[in-house]
């Protein structure tokens, strides 16, 4: 196609802008099969680096489901820019067309997602703490590294971090059948528990040994901390996404007009 500037620059920029998320895509699909096919040399990949955080990412279960999660994302990444970069080079409408409209359905999802949060904040509030509560009460286990899975790594992971215990509270636990029978003599989480340890806990709890704060509260907290940060990263990525939906449909209008002008 004989291209203008704005349509050299549009082909230009969705080829690059594809070409990095299909390289980027392909990897961490890659990497997903990788991890689903293959744990042990993973782990043995991970025992000869020495790092005491890393241990927690040898257990099968956490691996197996963080190889679920990125062949998840990196098929969405490879789909998408498949379309996008081979709809540019190869001047296809069909797939420009297809490729800006997935991105515009995330795009509205998105907005829709956020509007509804805002219109409805005490829905939102509710739903996410029992969302929260629902991964608790099905799927947390035993302090025991070697028994845990993403999701007792996650909570570990953040209660440490936020310094917060639970959703609301240590008694969030207490609706774990899985964390009942293997807790043993723990009262609480050990991630629950201040560093250094006051009082035997674990085993026991007291006022002043464990981390009082739910970690929804620590989590919206945070946020709001670091809100400034949160708005620019939401942004950026919302005009990302239209900036490639608008390249994707200018292209695809000079395709359509170069075409008219040849019949």
């Amino acid at each position: 196609m004989g291209c203008d500037c704005e349509s050299c620059i549009a082909k230009t920029l969705l080829s690059v802008f594809n070409f990095l998320f299909f390289v980027l895509g392909t990897i961490v699909l890659g990497v997903g099969i990788w991890l689903a096919t293959d744990k042990t040399s993973f782990i043995a990949l991970l025992k000869m680096v020495d790092n005491d955080q890393l241990e927690h990412f040898t257990q099968p279960a956490v691996i197996e489901q963080l190889a679920y999660l990125l062949i998840a994302i990196g098929s969405v990444m490879f789909f998408l820019s498949f379309l996008g970069y081979c709809g540019a080079i190869r001047e296809s409408r069909c797939l420009l067309t297809t490729y800006g409209l997935f991105l515009l359905l995330i795009l509205v999802a998105e907005v829709t997602a956020f509007g509804l949060a805002a219109a409805y904040k005490d829905r939102a509030r509710t739903e996410t703490k029992n969302y929260l509560q629902t991964t608790i009460s099905k799927y947390y286990t035993s302090n025991d590294y070697n028994k845990t899975d993403a999701v007792t790594l996650m909570w570990n992971f953040m209660m440490t971090e936020l310094e917060c215990c639970g959703v609301d509270d240590y008694r969030d636990f207490e609706l774990s059948e899985k964390w009942n029978a293997t807790k043993g003599e723990h009262k609480i989480p050990e991630a629950c528990c201040k560093q250094p340890a006051e009082g035997n806990c674990p085993s026991q709890r007291t006022k002043t040994n464990h981390f009082e704060k739910g970690c929804y509260t620590a989590l919206t907290d945070w946020i709001l901390r670091n809100r400034d940060l949160v708005i620019i990263v939401a942004v950026s990525v919302g005009l990302a996404q239209l900036i490639a939906i608008f390249l994707a449909f200018c292209l695809c209008k000079s395709i359509e007009k170069y075409e008219g002008m040849r019949l």
